[in-house]
């Protein structure tokens, strides 16, 4: 096998590599994004009601009770989520870098005999 078919099976795999990884980028991106919005809806959520004040407030007490649990939640899987995209945004520049050195070294020209 010459080095000029080696390189582009080598080329070619790389590109496979590159494109799994840009795969999980964007899926570990879409996961955080919507643990972010869903971090957002408990935040923004109002307390409208047409009970009496005194039921108002006990249900707006027992609602913030369960959302300070929920944030704390959120807030752990938004930091495992977050670390998990640093990690495959590494391993996608790594993946690219690999693939751009791989194109690089087939368009030299071989210039041994």
């Amino acid at each position: 096998m010459r080095k000029s078919d080696q390189l582009a099976r080598m080329s070619d795999l790389a590109q496979l590599i590159l494109d799994h990884r840009l795969a999980a980028l964007r899926q570990a991106s879409g996961q955080l994004e919507q643990s972010r919005m869903q971090l957002q809806a408990i935040n923004s959520a109002g307390a409208d009601s047409d009970l009496p004040p005194v039921e108002a407030e006990r249900v707006g007490l027992a609602y913030q009770r369960w959302a300070d649990i929920r944030r704390a939640e959120l807030n752990l899987v938004i930091a495992r989520q977050t670390a998990a995209c640093i990690d495959a945004r590494g391993e996608a520049a790594h993946a690219l870098g690999r693939l751009q050195a791989l194109r690089g070294l087939a368009s030299k020209p071989d210039t041994r005999r």
